[in-house]
């Protein structure tokens, strides 16, 4: 078989319908378009998202606005001056806290956050410390491990 002998299968192309084309020619005179109106006129018709003039249905949902990032890393915050009810050298974990009351559950890692005052020299073990928590559990003689959150 050479080149100028392909050819599609019978049947596999169709010609198009020429409208338009005078009243003999199949869809003449209004071509498919109807009677009067706006989606009879040319560059006529409404864009895909219109929705008759009623208020559209994206307008009527105020919670499918804005965005939500699915990889963001929240954390269960305790305050410095929670860890001051414990007593001195005492070490402090997540589970401690949650058995004192402090955490409702250990579903996101821990963030120890510097508000208040501390005293007691204390180990505390948590996913993160803020600077100034830091900055007071050691300065209290106490010491601020990291864990991986």
């Amino acid at each position: 078989m050479m080149e100028h002998q392909l050819a599609p299968s019978k049947g596999a192309r169709k010609n198009r319908k020429r409208i338009g084309r005078g009243d003999a020619a199949g869809q003449g005179s209004t071509a498919g378009r109807g009677m009067k109106g706006q989606k009879s006129r040319s560059g006529g018709g409404v864009s895909p998202w219109f929705e008759g003039g009623q208020n559209p249905l994206i307008k009527g949902l105020p919670m499918k606005r804005g965005f939500h990032n699915p990889f963001k890393t929240y954390y269960s915050l305790v305050k410095i001056e929670t860890l001051e009810t414990f007593d001195a050298g005492e070490r402090i974990t997540p589970e401690l806290l949650l058995e004192k009351g402090f955490l409702r559950n250990l579903n996101l890692p821990v963030k120890i956050v510097g508000d208040g005052e501390i005293s007691k020299a204390l180990t505390v073990v948590a996913a993160k410390f803020t600077r100034t928590a830091k900055e007071k559990i050691e300065a209290a003689k106490g010491t601020a491990e990291e864990t991986a959150a």
